[in-house]
């Protein structure tokens, strides 16, 4: 790496608080400014057939409620289920979702750089190791969503979503995220909204803070 591009890799966040993209700490960011970042990272490059793109913050939330209630191995641990929400965390450290069909193309120092950026949410958030059955369980749900989003949000006919996209998942009809928050099925949310619900999900599954 050349001299001096370190200095250029601050973000300054929301709360004033300062991270380090090439060397996070684990106490760089508040949850608000993680919860901020998620709403305004949109999946999908930012297209929609709806008026709004859809947030991770958003994407996040169906992936968890999906393990929460998925009959093979449904999920009630705290820990797991924090997990779950924060499981692409590092997006909304990083502002950026980049397509899957990229990430082959962005090289092994931005793979780096994201590696660095989830070991620093998986310190902060004291998360559990994922064992070989709850991350295939994860994989399920987060192509179960990835599906029903390229259908119902960014519009792919079914046919095309599996022949051109290659997901292999069948979208799902029902959104999970519709029986808790109402609304239409599948509709993204306002940032403003993502981030409200994303952050009262987090603090919720967050140990109490200790007393005295």
């Amino acid at each position: 790496m050349e001299e001096g591009l370190h200095q250029r890799a601050w973000v300054r966040l929301p709360s004033g608080k300062h991270l380090d993209l090439l060397h996070p700490s684990a106490q760089d960011w508040d949850h608000e400014d993680l919860a901020l970042g998620l709403a305004r990272t949109y999946r999908w490059g930012g297209h929609s057939a709806w008026q709004h793109p859809l947030s991770v913050a958003q994407h996040s939330l169906t992936v968890m409620h999906l393990r929460r209630l998925d009959p093979e191995q449904p999920l009630q641990d705290r820990g797991a289920l924090l997990r779950e929400l924060l499981h692409d965390a590092e997006e909304g450290l990083l502002g950026f979702d980049p397509l899957s069909v990229l990430k082959p193309y962005l090289g092994p120092a931005f793979k780096a750089l994201t590696d660095r950026l989830t070991e620093a949410v998986a310190r902060r958030y004291d998360l559990p190791d994922w064992d070989e059955l709850g991350y295939r369980l994860h994989k399920r749900a987060d192509r179960l969503a990835a599906a029903s989003e390229a259908v119902h949000v960014a519009g792919w006919p079914a046919h095309e979503a599996r022949d051109i996209l290659r997901i292999a998942a069948e979208a799902l009809d029902e959104d999970v995220l519709q029986p808790i928050y109402g609304g239409p099925a599948w509709q993204p949310w306002p940032a403003e909204l993502a981030y409200e619900r994303f952050l009262q999900q987090l603090m919720q599954l967050l140990p109490p803070a200790p007393q005295g």
